[in-house]
């Protein structure tokens, strides 16, 4: 068995796409790892997030184990498509929140964890999008 050549305008194709796909997958990750400490600390801004959506404290840890193990899979390149995945449900239940329950700013933080989770949708959304194909069964056809 030989292995396959990339031509040299794939390559070129190729190499910004990786980049990309790199530089979304270490900005979800390490949002999403760095506000586990806050949820798994009971710091008193969770507490009171998952209090006014009734989820105090199952929900705040169980998204927290959530949110570990999607940034965890982002950083692996066999499992971007589930990281990915994880974390773009994960951050719709938090946006879903905030429009309708937290509001865009809690506890005086200037919307800052709305951002936060904005911006996790946006990066796992696109690194989903380059991985798409490695989704088993449909990754194929889309």
């Amino acid at each position: 068995m030989s292995t396959p050549v990339i031509p040299a305008a794939a390559k070129r194709t190729i190499r910004p796409l990786l980049i990309v796909s790199w530089i979304c997958r270490l900005s979800a990750a390490a949002i999403l790892l760095q506000t586990l400490f806050f949820k798994f600390t009971a710091a008193p801004e969770s507490v009171y997030i998952f209090t006014k959506v009734h989820a105090e404290p199952w929900g705040r840890i169980g998204s927290g184990v959530i949110e570990l193990v999607a940034a965890v899979l982002l950083l692996f390149p066999r499992t971007v498509w589930l990281g990915a995945s994880l974390a773009l449900g994960v951050m719709a239940g938090a946006i879903l929140s905030h429009l309708t329950v937290l509001g865009i700013e809690v506890m005086g933080d200037g919307g800052l964890l709305f951002v936060l989770a904005l911006i996790v949708f946006g990066t796992s959304a696109v690194a989903l999008g380059l991985h798409r194909t490695q989704i088993p069964v449909i990754g194929r056809r889309l």
